[in-house]
């Protein structure tokens, strides 16, 4: 039986991994992928880390993580997945049917599928399942242009220990028509940063993007000390 390219030596892992929980209700006898899944969504966490950390190889901690974040979201695993036969392959009761359109049925059987790969191919058969279904990085950088909290947030998470940026409203200036504000953003143990805008979610935005560049300025700077 083969499946994402791959051929399984032994075709009841891949039986099982196409076997959902739900469809234990109709045959009890039967072993579903929940076990599979568990290992598949940590092979596919190493192989996404893995896949980033080479193909880009200047970029902080903070946008790998978002890169990865987008290869392994349900999103793109059912995007991976549309473009095969796994759905009509899926031993899966009614309800499952109905929750098919949610995605994460199709998630799991796709990271079930890739443990149950990993356990009867070993990690270059992984390696090759994971190419083979081409998950889209959409985190590129251009994604964070009007989005700066999003991006400070994801960087600071990252860290270690993680971190949560704090947003402070310092003043507030000008008439109640055409007010101008100004925010205060602090990542402890890093730094902080103030902006102004029109509205609140401006002024945090750009106190984030300032802070952002001063985290992006020490990085550089550290990178050419060395």
């Amino acid at each position: 039986m083969e499946i994402f390219g791959y051929r399984f030596a032994n075709e009841a892992l891949l039986e099982q991994a196409l076997t959902t929980a739900s469809y234990r209700m109709r045959d009890p006898k039967a072993a579903d992928n929940q076990r599979l899944e568990f290992l598949g969504d940590a092979v596919l966490q190493m192989l996404a880390t893995e896949y980033v950390f080479a193909r880009h190889p200047h970029e902080h901690e903070g946008k790998l993580t978002a890169r990865r974040k987008h290869m392994v979201s349900t999103q793109a695993l059912v995007k991976a997945a549309g473009s095969t036969d796994l759905v009509s392959r899926l031993r899966m009761s009614p309800e499952d049917s109905q929750q098919l359109k949610s995605g994460k049925v199709l998630a799991d059987a796709v990271e079930a599928v890739l443990g149950a790969v990993w356990l009867d191919g070993g990690s270059e058969a992984a390696r090759k399942v994971f190419a083979y279904l081409q998950l889209v990085e959409d985190a590129s950088p251009s994604e964070w242009a009007d989005n700066s909290k999003g991006e400070l947030q994801v960087h600071t998470q990252a860290m270690k220990p993680p971190r949560q940026p704090k947003y402070e409203l310092v003043k507030t200036e000008g008439k109640s028509h055409d007010p101008l504000f100004t925010v205060k953003v602090t990542v402890e143990g890093v730094g902080e940063a103030t902006g102004q805008g029109r509205t609140k979610k401006e002024a945090e935005s750009e106190a984030a993007r300032k802070l952002l560049n001063e985290i992006n300025s020490l990085a550089e700077r550290k990178g050419k000390v060395r």
